[in-house]
């Protein structure tokens, strides 16, 4: 029981920090985008 728990837990986490990552690119890439229309604006 405890190996299954363990097994489920680490796939969890895997997911979690899979979606930090997804989350931080995309705020890279907002800010990208971001910075190209206040060059634009001056």
């Amino acid at each position: 029981m405890k190996r299954i728990l363990s097994g489920i837990f680490l796939l969890a986490a895997m997911l979690a920090l899979a979606g930090c990552n997804t989350v931080q690119g995309l705020g890279k890439d907002i800010e990208k985008g971001g910075e190209i229309i206040q060059r634009s604006a001056q």
